[in-house]
């Protein structure tokens, strides 16, 4: 019982770490296109490269600070892929033939001996 309560528990730390990350992924694609919208946005006004540059650089402070944030994220997941051999019950556990992660999505797990 403490074993499956300890993979439970595993798991829904794997799926959270998956899930943060794509959120980082997204926020950061959305701060490109709104990079990129600034800059048709200021073209088609037809105003000087200062219009704007106070924004533009907030604006790119925000996103190497999600860049920072997403390496922090994959160094987070590898300490706990490390951790995973320290936690009596998770040492043999693994999500799939080739990784400690589990895939995408919601998914069945099963307890095979």
């Amino acid at each position: 019982m403490r074993k499956q309560m300890i993979e439970t528990a595993a798991l829904d730390v794997a799926e959270q770490i998956q899930t943060v990350e794509q959120t980082i992924d997204s926020a950061l694609a959305e701060l490109a296109e709104l990079q990129g919208r600034l800059m048709r946005a200021r073209a088609v006004a037809h105003v000087g490269v200062r219009t704007g540059q106070d924004a533009l650089q907030h604006l790119a402070g925000a996103l190497n600070a999600l860049v920072t944030a997403r390496g922090g994220m994959g160094h987070c997941h590898a300490a706990l892929v490390d951790a995973k051999g320290t936690v009596p019950g998770l040492r043999t556990v693994s999500f799939g033939d080739t990784t400690d992660c589990p895939p995408e999505g919601r998914h069945e797990l099963r307890v095979v001996a």
